[in-house]
């Protein structure tokens, strides 16, 4: 059970969210750093079976393996975080769950995952990594969102390297892109033995084009690759579909 003055313990600009799962809360800073939707459909995307270990790349604010905790009866789950102060806002998070000993949040490079961790280490590993490729535009590289949203710190082969390696043979690798770029993204996840088993394209209405799409692939897996039906996010401007509000536990 959580602290019931956890909020006593937030920061100028913070915000404490209830994550609608277990009683969990999250901290967050609206000016400069919130979980999306996008992470929320992951971490319904994803898969971790009992007695699994999972780790999370670009954890930011530790919404993924919160979520994960809640939603599975995996062993553990790890969030890499090269932001400092982010990184240690998901620990606190972490911390008011009482979940130390399911969840750990650690600093590192997305580029250094399998020295950190060890090769082979994890059953499944997941990544909600930064979308835009064109970060040489960025006037403010180093500003908290610019990392978060552009390949700044890593690249989309930086992710499926390191995780590919992070992952036990067998093992799944889950992740949430653009449409955009998916054919970059399965040419890179085939170029490290990454096969592509599962995808789901995600629609904001019915009669829209896709904006995001989730990607289960597995490591040393065979060619077959299964195209699930589409999540809709809306059926009407404001009101979500029922199956986002299943994902999101309401």
């Amino acid at each position: 059970m959580r602290n019931p003055n956890c909020s006593s313990e937030l920061k100028p600009g913070e915000k404490l969210d209830e994550l609608q799962r277990n009683g969990y809360v999250i901290i967050q800073d609206k000016e400069r750093f919130c979980f999306g939707m996008d992470a929320v459909l992951l971490s319904g995307f994803a898969s971790v079976k009992p007695g699994e270990r999972a780790l999370d790349l670009g954890t930011g604010t530790g919404i993924i393996p919160l979520l994960l905790s809640a939603k599975t009866k995996g062993d553990h789950f790890t969030g890499l975080e090269i932001q400092t102060e982010i990184m240690k806002m998901a620990q606190r998070s972490v911390a008011l769950n009482h979940l130390e000993e399911r969840v750990s949040i650690v600093k590192g490079d997305i580029k250094e995952a399998s020295r950190l961790f060890g090769a082979a280490s994890f059953d499944v590993v997941t990544s909600n990594p930064p979308y835009m490729n064109d970060a040489h535009g960025l006037k403010n590289p180093g500003d908290v969102k610019a990392i978060s949203r552009h390949e700044v710190l890593c690249t989309l082969e930086d992710v499926v390297r390191e995780g590919t390696k992070a992952l036990k043979p067998g093992g799944r690798f889950y992740m949430v892109h653009r449409p955009h770029r998916l054919a970059e993204i399965i040419t890179v996840m085939r170029q490290y033995k990454l096969e592509p088993k599962r995808m789901k394209f995600v629609h904001p209405f019915a009669d829209k084009d896709a904006n995001m799409v989730l990607i289960e692939a597995v490591r040393g897996g065979g060619a077959w690759l299964k195209l699930e039906p589409p999540v809709i996010v809306y059926k009407e401007p404001g009101v979500y579909t029922d199956e986002i509000y299943e994902i999101y536990g309401y």
